[in-house]
């Protein structure tokens, strides 16, 4: 595989995850609950695995090219934003004790965070449109293999950022309850934002 556009897609891939979005307020909100952290990314993270081998496999391609199937992602995608962006405006998360934190299952954190990239139609585009300008034709490598690799480079990048947001949301919120709701506050609206612009999008395009 080519080294260089190996580079180039790290660089990008790595602008890309920087850029505030729903995986990040997904990230914050479990920062609030310490155990919670590890699930939730790692849910985050099976999405973006997803979206990279459905490109990989070809099927990418066929999915993008039937405008009901895209429709339906979409809509999807913007109803489980908005539904998780409405639950943290009315109940923003707060840091939570030791003992607080053994109420919230693992498993839910972890399927919440892969609802939330997987059902994300923009990443499936993004990959679609992104991983093919970066393999290369005449490596010794099939080209599915490559979207899968460069795939891998990004949930790597994805896996130390989305870390570091909720670690770093819990360190500094730890002591500050109210600023901690008021950031949960805000992710939620990030969230319901997103859903609308997805859907304001859709209906922009005819449907």
């Amino acid at each position: 595989m080519n080294a260089s556009l190996f580079a180039a897609f790290w660089a990008v891939s790595i602008l890309f995850v920087i850029t505030p979005g729903a995986d990040w307020a997904y990230a914050i909100s479990s920062g609030m609950r310490g155990r919670a952290i590890l699930p939730a990314v790692g849910g985050v993270l099976l999405g973006h695995l997803l979206a990279t081998l459905i490109v990989a496999a070809g099927v990418g391609a066929l999915i993008a090219g039937v405008p009901i199937a895209m429709t339906a992602l979409t809509f999807i995608g913007a109803s489980y934003l908005l539904w998780m962006g409405v639950g943290l405006v009315r109940d923003p998360p707060v840091p939570t004790t030791a003992g607080e934190e053994g109420l919230h299952s693992p498993g839910r954190w972890a399927f919440k965070g892969f609802c939330v990239s997987g059902l994300n139609p923009k990443l499936f585009l993004l990959f679609l449109a992104l991983l093919p300008q970066f393999v290369d034709p005449t490596g010794s490598w099939p080209l599915s293999l490559q979207m899968v690799a460069l795939g891998g480079v990004h949930v790597l990048n994805c896996s130390v950022v989305y870390l570091m947001v909720g670690h770093g949301s819990r360190a500094v919120l730890r002591a500050r309850p109210k600023a901690a709701r008021i950031v949960g506050r805000t992710s939620g609206a990030i969230m319901i934002i997103l859903a609308l612009i997805l859907v304001a999008e859709k209906l922009a395009q005819g449907w």
